[in-house]
């Protein structure tokens, strides 16, 4: 099935125009990066040199993708925007909602039972408007979009912070919150910071026990969880040629744990192989016309770093396997030193159980090696030591994998089946058996691995590898196995060491698929009506929040002041919660439930300044709520990192959050809280963090004249009468205050 052909014609018959007339514009060479951003300019015509990592721009993306959790709550919100139809092609993915316990076919069973509210909501909305649904069981949204909606020059939006994947074929693809989602299928600009540019130089090939998610894995050790906010990783240099368009994709799928706006690749001839592959030859030879215009200008190649804010140098050849973890995906190791970092920190040495799939390695290709390890034990005489279980990326690929004896070989070793789906990589995983807090040893071939996210265990030491070494160490069950020169023995007491993993990078027989799961929007749906139960606990209209009134964030108590990591995992926990990610007011019941309190040391357990007993979260922030009194959250670093999940700011303003004020923001996160019209406020000294009591309150001052640029005072009010001022920075430009001063960028749109 061929999609999005007359899209595809249309962007790439002005393509090479708009590309030649920024390139004259600027008055030099373009990276690909910039060449894909200026041709996607909302307005041709306002083109300037734009500031990276200052200046707004409005941009015209091509499309939008979304996950059932995050569909739900961006089409509570399109509901209310005033469009009969999307103004750009868009899709809905049910791959988050389905729960990992047994396996396959019981797991997606129970899913349509238990969410069928909800999937008959997303297909309904779909069907209504003009969006394109993807059953439960189809697959993983990355993994679709790449088979089926990515192409080279291409601007896609997505409500899953691993949209990036789509960059392995070299399509600038954003991970984004549902109210940026609304811009782009509402037809009007969407907004985004230039980002700047960090080129990361390949040489050499890969090789041996060697895989592309090395790449990422080695450079998230470089450049840290948050060294590429507000950039685009831009890969170049001739190792790119030897990695095929699926490894690829893993390695800009990841670039999400380092921060990254976005990643891509420039186009080749295995971008041109997998969308033939794929079924998209029209796309492969319309894209080969336009070749010079998918790749950095010749005089970008050699001298990079002229044209890239920052150069970072890979040789493929020499780089070895990596495992990262455990707790943050940017604690980086060669294999070669792994085992000495285990033994040196005292981690659980015995790995448990081994987890290959999620979108960012459940391809062909990734199955294909990690299936030629797993069937060494046969071959080998060696009985697997941990639990394996494998998520395929999408019925195309279990399909395809079923028929050439994939399959088999994970199911000779003990290997669970489960959905095509997320599963356990966003936390929806039943380890029933094994659910208590003990310390214990996983490793996956998935990108996120903070403390609780898989199986909600805070002992649970989740790694991240490859999955052909995920595969290895499942046969040693030992975390200090190093496949590339460790032996193992086998039933027969015999020594015998594993063969260099091996795979097909595309199927030999091509892709082949009964029923790919997907549904078209009816021609008349447009004519039917949404309706939601008054009594749902899954799903809620929302109601627009009130405009500013500048009284609110006067004397405002301290809702929490957290302590080290607080991603949006524990700003808006998954898991179970998935269940109520279109019920705004029972997920907020979640609120912050995963942030560690800085004056007790606890999750959960805040001083409710009315009556000075410690309570949850949500309970003080709703006892403050529901006496019309405000609140404040004060964080550390990168607060808001990882997923896109706008529930994370969705949620406190919902329970009357005025403010955030950290040392610094993720991105995505960032303009999320902007869009629901929160304030989003930094230290400009960030030792005034230590300057926070508990029993604090806070006033704003300057929202009178609240201007770009121009810094906020917050003055802090001691419980023993004291006072004292501390400086703030945002980020806001002319717009977002609007948005504010509206109460939302929605209410400001609908304005």
């Amino acid at each position: 099935m061929l999609f999005d052909i007359d899209l595809i014609k249309n962007v790439y018959s002005a393509l090479a125009s708009r590309i030649d007339f920024a390139g004259k514009f600027l008055g030099r060479p373009m990276t690909l990066a910039e060449k894909i951003l200026y041709a996607h300019l909302y307005n041709p015509d306002d083109i300037k040199n734009y500031t990276r990592g200052t200046d707004y721009v409005n941009f015209a993306p091509d499309r939008v993708a979304m996950q059932d959790a995050t569909a739900q709550m961006a089409l509570l919100q399109f509901m209310i925007a005033g469009r009969d139809q999307v103004a750009v092609p868009s899709s809905v993915h049910c791959d988050h909602l389905i729960r990992a316990e047994i396996n396959a076919r019981t797991d997606t069973q129970n899913a349509l039972v238990g969410n069928k509210e909800v999937y008959e909501f997303l297909q309904t909305v779909s069907n209504k408007y003009g969006i394109g649904f993807w059953k439960p069981g189809a697959g993983i949204i990355h993994q679709v979009v790449l088979e089926n909606y990515a192409f080279p020059g291409g601007m896609m939006i997505g409500t899953d912070s691993h949209t990036p994947n789509a960059g392995g074929l070299g399509m600038i693809a954003i991970g984004v919150g549902g109210a940026d989602a609304v811009d782009v299928m509402a037809g009007i600009p969407w907004e985004l910071k230039m980002p700047r540019i960090i080129g990361v130089k390949l040489t050499g090939k890969l090789n041996g026990w060697t895989a592309p998610k090395d790449v990422i894995l080695k450079l998230a050790g470089i450049l840290t969880v948050k060294g590429a906010t507000n950039a685009i990783i831009e890969y170049f240099g001739e190792g790119t040629a030897s990695i095929p368009a699926t490894g690829k994709a893993t390695i800009c799928n990841m670039g999400a744990e380092v921060g990254a706006t976005t990643s891509l690749f420039p186009y080749d001839d295995n971008m041109a192989e997998y969308l033939k592959a794929t079924g998209r030859e029209q796309v492969a030879e319309a894209a080969g016309h336009l070749a010079r215009y998918l790749t950095p200008d010749p005089e970008v190649l050699v001298s990079p770093e002229s044209y890239y804010d920052r150069v970072i140098e890979i040789d493929l050849s020499r780089l070895e396997p990596h495992i990262n973890g455990p707790f943050t995906p940017d604690a980086a190791y060669p294999i070669s030193e792994f085992g000495k970092i285990v033994k040196k920190n005292g981690y659980p040495e015995k790995m448990e159980v081994g987890l290959v799939g999620s979108c960012t390695n459940s391809s062909y290709q990734d199955l294909s090696r990690a299936a030629s390890v797993a069937r060494q034990a046969k071959t080998k005489k060696l009985k697997p030591k941990a639990k394996f279980i494998v998520n395929p990326g999408s019925e195309q690929i279990l399909y395809t994998a079923k028929r050439d004896g994939i399959i088999d070989d994970f199911e000779n070793i003990g290997g669970i089946i489960m959905t095509n789906a997320c599963g356990p990589c966003i936390g929806q995983w039943k380890r029933t058996a094994e659910y208590d807090e003990r310390p214990n040893s996983v490793v996956t071939s998935f990108n996120r691995n903070f403390a609780k996210r898989l199986d909600g265990n805070p002992n649970t030491h989740a790694f991240v590898a490859s999955p052909e070494i995920v595969t290895a160490l499942t046969l040693a069950g030992d975390l200090c196995f190093n496949p590339l020169t460790d032996i193992l023995t086998n039933e027969n007491g015999e020594q015998v060491k594993l063969d260099e993993p091996h795979g097909d990078t595309l199927p030999k027989k091509g892709f082949a698929v009964d029923d790919n799961g997907y549904v078209a929007p009816q021609k008349k749906g447009k004519d039917r009506k949404v309706t939601i139960a008054p009594d749902s606990q899954r799903l809620q209209a929302l109601q627009p929040f009130a405009p500013l009134d500048i009284s609110d964030f006067e004397n405002m108590p301290l809702l929490i002041k957290a302590s080290g990591k607080c991603t949006t995992d524990h700003i808006s926990m998954a898991g179970p919660w998935l269940r109520f990610r279109g019920h705004l007011e029972n997920i907020s019941d979640n609120l912050l439930m995963g942030a560690v309190n800085s004056f007790n040391g606890k999750t959960n357990s805040v001083l409710n300044t009315l009556d000075n007993k410690y309570e949850a979260v949500s309970a003080v922030a709703k006892s403050y709520k529901a006496r019309g009194i405000s609140s404040v959250v004060v964080a550390e670093e990168n607060y808001g990192e990882g997923s896109s999940r706008e529930h994370a700011a969705l949620e406190p303003r919902f329970l009357n959050v005025k403010v955030i004020l950290t040392k610094s923001f993720a991105r995505i996160h960032e303009t999320n809280l902007k869009k629901q019209g929160m304030l989003a406020l930094t230290f400009v000294n960030k030792d005034d963090y230590e300057k926070i009591r508990e029993t604090d309150r806070f006033t704003i001052k300057g929202l009178e004249t609240f201007a770009p640029g121009k810094n906020l005072t917050v003055e802090i009010i001691h419980n023993d009468g004291s006072r004292e001022n501390i400086e703030t920075a945002h980020t806001y430009n002319t717009l977002q205050i609007e948005w504010f001063k509206a109460g939302s960028a929605l209410n400001y749109m609908s304005k």
